[in-house]
């Protein structure tokens, strides 16, 4: 027995689109898009494969969350995955599983500059698309004293990297080249281009 959706729809777009992500910052962004997305989150083994660059990591997680869905839900609304990850040197840093994982993070990229890669998917009854973004972003010293700090928030959990830059993360950054929509989970413009939205 097939789940069938409620009927989504962008106002001025006439798209049918579900999320599959349960990511608050995602679901945010989209929205931008004058798209309310139903939210069907996948479930799906993150586990980076040996050898597997950043980037190529994150469009194969997108991809796979998207048509997991699609599969689940047999729905001839477009669904859209996406997964982002930071890459210091070709090392995949995901979210921290706790507050040890999330300091080892950010005393490394203290004053570096690292990759935000976001992978795209749009998988439809007759579709299939995906795409990578990548921002760079670059780390301020970070003291003890203000890692102490910004542990303590609480912030770090969930976010990839350990940081959230457009929270209180942003302090601990120095500067940034390329998409913040894309660091942030979503990159805007190229997300409307696979949805056809003529950006």
């Amino acid at each position: 027995m097939h789940t069938r959706l409620p009927s989504v729809v962008a106002d001025q777009h006439n798209l049918h689109v579900v999320l599959a992500s349960r990511s608050p910052r995602r679901i945010e962004l989209i929205t931008q898009l004058g798209i309310t997305a139903d939210v069907v989150p996948a479930d799906i083994d993150e586990t980076p494969l040996a050898g597997e660059e950043p980037a190529q990591y994150v469009k194969r997680l997108a991809s796979s969350k998207a048509r997991a869905v699609q599969e689940r839900l047999a729905t001839d609304a477009l669904v859209l995955g996406a997964d982002t990850t930071v890459d210091l040197d070709g090392i995949i840093f995901g979210q921290p599983v706790d507050e040890s994982e999330a300091r080892r993070m950010l005393k490394a990229l203290s004053a570096r500059t690292h990759r935000v890669h976001t992978g795209v998917a749009v998988v439809g009854p007759e579709r299939s698309e995906s795409l990578v973004v990548t921002s760079m972003v670059t780390f301020e010293p970070v003291t003890d004293s203000l890692l102490d700090w910004y542990i303590g928030t609480g912030e770090w959990q969930g976010k990839a990297g350990s940081y959230a830059i457009q929270g209180l993360g942003g302090t601990l950054v120095a500067s940034t080249r390329g998409s913040m929509s894309n660091i942030i989970g979503l990159p805007l413009q190229e997300t409307a281009r696979l949805l056809g939205l003529g950006c």
